[in-house]
């Protein structure tokens, strides 16, 4: 048995980073615990955001604008603490639309600029004849997590002396009399070994529920692909009805993403999804069918019945929730890491922070 004070972080995927490097920036001793970093959302994800592109609505829209207000100012925290670039990129996303009316009665269409046929060429070049419409929302954008902000977020939080431990799986969650106590964790090896602690966050994405069976949490599983496309070929991110494809700036074009909730977590590329992808690209941008393929891959989002986040203190006192986050974990990760940490450390929150709060509790679904 190991006597443990710091806080322990159950997931080190972009949420648990996110909030061990808030944590850590206030002093606070930070335990990341990981089975495998390579099953995280954050390597898995495009990057989008896009609360306005994805027609958020209500609370999680709420949400999602304060998130985007707040990125830039995390990011330049998490690269000078780094040294390293996060690939952030206000580029905008355009919508194609086949006719007006659908532009126009989109849930979030009086942010964004209306954009004819001749316009909307003139944004996504070779955009095929079926889109005569769109949105562009100037303020939506991207950044590059795979490639960049992991690793980024990964050295902030070894700078500031937080303890990374890969390959160690949650077996069991302590508790006494409706408090958190501490972990159950197996090695590789198989060892079992007791962490204590009264702290901790749940931050295990789709697999969260396997720890905390009363949350509504369930694997979504989404395939994707990137293409190198010449550079500058695409400048905004187009976001179509069942495809989106997201530039990064030196010419890669992430392509996705399917949608499979019946797929559970099993693993592994198919030739449906696959062709799935393949016939979006061909009806949303036909030249992109050029571009040579560089990788593929799948991963599960964590989504609830509501497709809005788990956020607060769970059941036991002493462990809580930052997860189902569904596709918008990158967009969600800075205001999620901002105030749960304050949370944590006694902060009084806005009033707005308090009510979003109260709006993402994980017991909602019971009422």
């Amino acid at each position: 048995m190991t006597q443990a004070n710091p806080v322990l972080i159950i997931g080190g995927g972009l949420m648990g980073l996110a909030i061990a490097h808030q944590l850590a920036r206030e002093g606070r001793s930070v335990h990341v615990l990981s089975r495998d970093r390579r099953e995280a959302a954050g390597f898995v994800a495009a990057g989008m955001l896009a609360p306005h592109a994805e027609g958020l609505e209500g609370d999680l829209l709420r949400l999602a604008t304060l998130s985007l207000e707040r990125i830039p100012q995390w990011v330049e925290t998490i690269e000078f603490d780094s040294g390293l670039s996060c690939g952030l990129r206000r580029c905008g996303i355009v919508l194609p639309f086949e006719t007006a009316s659908e532009r126009d009665s989109f849930s979030t269409a009086t942010k964004g600029v209306p954009l004819d046929r001749h316009e909307l060429n003139q944004e996504i070049l070779g955009i095929s004849e079926r889109w005569k419409y769109g949105l562009l929302f100037e303020q939506d954008g991207q950044i590059d997590n795979r490639r960049r902000l992991m690793h980024a977020l990964e050295r902030a939080c070894l700078g500031l002396g937080v303890h990374l431990q890969e390959g160690v799986e949650v077996v069991d969650l302590l508790h006494e009399e409706g408090s958190f106590r501490g972990l159950k964790v197996r090695s590789l090896d198989g060892h079992l070994e007791l962490l204590l602690s009264q702290e901790a966050v749940l931050c295990s994405g789709a697999w969260s529920s396997q720890l905390l069976q009363e949350l509504p949490i369930f694997p979504v599983k989404g395939q994707m692909l990137s293409l190198q496309a010449p550079k500058h070929a695409l400048r905004r991110v187009v976001f179509g009805k069942d495809i989106y494809l997201v530039p990064r700036e030196d010419g890669l074009v992430v392509v996705g993403a399917t949608s499979e909730p019946d797929a559970g977590f099993r693993d592994g590329l198919t030739p449906f999804g696959q062709k799935t992808l393949q016939k979006g690209i061909t009806e949303l941008l036909p030249s992109a069918c050029q571009w040579p393929p560089m990788e593929r891959w799948w991963g599960f989002r964590p989504c609830t019945p509501d497709y809005g986040p788990l956020l607060g203190l769970s059941s036991l006192k002493g462990l809580w929730l930052a997860t189902g986050h569904h596709r918008n974990g990158v967009l969600l990760a800075a205001i999620t890491s901002e105030l749960i940490s304050s949370l944590m450390l006694g902060k009084e929150l806005a009033p707005l922070e308090h009510n979003l709060i109260e709006a993402f509790r994980w017991d909602r679904f019971k009422k």
